[in-house]
């Protein structure tokens, strides 16, 4: 291994991509100070130009250090990203990082337009994977990495799904086993805390409440501005339109209450993919010709983390059409729900 990130350190201080682990998704790596690069990375996606990137930061600590030296490590490192480091990103960093969290704040005057979109902000996160934090202190420098995959579809959470995404070859992987948690980063907007507070952007394994936790405990004697959702003038960013990590096939989430909307002519003669919870309630599809069944996990966190899998093994059926039970109405769902969401939007594409 350790030639292996050699050359992927050579890889991305020539200008290449690597596609790298993380505990969320898999992503395809560029050096982020690097135009060229960065460009690379939208062209391989096939992704929008003004559709920005995230930056991915080393740990510049140490289990050794004080909350103090922590909080000064934290500050050092972001101030080469965002010219106004508040205590909130701090906090937020020193709670969640490495780990599952974008923040995004004002970018420093040297941040390259293309990895923010054309904005005047920087989404940052430090990841929580030993293989790719090694990448990042050996490399030296900070690494934008969208998810592995083609613009739109399902992203790859084993190094297998990558080399599906690219199969020529031509992009350097390191396999860091199948990630943890399985699907993007929460993103949380800091760059509007005077008049909006903090801003969830996307929902992930870190949730509003344990944001909501730290914040206040930040500033025990005011009342902080409830998490909300965003609004017209909040900054773009990775993961935000209503069609994304979309199957190719037909995905119809569908309410296990309402089965009668479900309209099943429609899978008359038809091959069915149906995907549901245990003790779900029965749907007869004896019109279909063919009925593959997959049962899902019934936590939110193990659904999660083989979401993407799923979809993908579901895609590889050969099926007309995916019958997906919908997602519980609650917090602790609304990142799957919200994925899912999205995916049947974009699907049949």
């Amino acid at each position: 291994m350790p030639d292996l990130l050699d050359s992927a350190v050579k890889q991305l201080r020539d200008g290449h991509l690597v596609a790298i682990p993380t505990e969320t998704v898999y992503g395809l790596a560029a050096d982020a100070k690097n135009i060229l690069a960065v460009n690379q990375v939208f062209a391989a996606k096939g992704r929008p130009s003004g559709h920005p990137l995230i930056v991915h930061i080393a740990n510049p600590t140490l289990p050794t250090m004080s909350s103090f030296e922590s909080q000064n490590a934290w500050q050092e490192v972001l101030l080469n990203w965002s010219r106004d480091v508040s205590p909130q990103a701090l906090a937020l960093a020193q709670a969640f990082w490495p780990g599952p969290l974008t923040i995004i704040l004002p970018k420093a005057k040297s941040v390259l337009l293309e990895v923010t979109g054309g904005q005047e902000t920087v989404g940052v996160r430090c990841p929580n994977h030993p293989l790719t934090q090694q990448l990042l202190k050996l490399f030296d420098s900070a690494l934008v990495a969208p998810s592995a995959n083609r613009f739109g579809r399902i992203s790859p959470t084993t190094a297998d799904h990558v080399r599906d995404e690219f199969p020529d070859g031509s992009i350097l992987i390191l396999d860091g086993g199948a990630c943890d948690v399985g699907i993007e980063s929460t993103i949380v907007d800091l760059s509007r805390w005077d008049s909006h507070g903090a801003v969830i952007l996307r929902p992930g394994a870190i949730s509003k409440a344990m944001i909501d936790e730290v914040l206040r405990n930040l500033n025990p004697g005011e009342s902080l501005q409830p998490l909300k959702q965003g609004d017209a003038s909040q900054p773009r960013v990775s993961g935000s339109l209503s069609a994304h990590y979309a199957p190719r096939t037909k995905l119809v989430l569908y309410d296990p209450n309402d089965v009668k909307s479900m309209n099943l002519t429609n899978c008359s003669g038809k091959r069915v993919a149906w995907a549901h919870f245990e003790n779900t309630i029965n749907i007869d599809f004896s019109s279909s010709s063919h009925l593959d069944e997959i049962v899902l996990p019934g936590a939110s966190h193990e659904l999660a983390k083989c979401l993407y899998a799923t979809l993908r093994s579901l895609d590889q059926l050969s099926v007309d059409i995916i019958y997906f039970e919908k997602i519980p109405d609650s917090e602790q769902w609304d990142a799957v729900r919200d994925r899912l969401g999205r995916a049947s939007v974009g699907s049949g594409a």
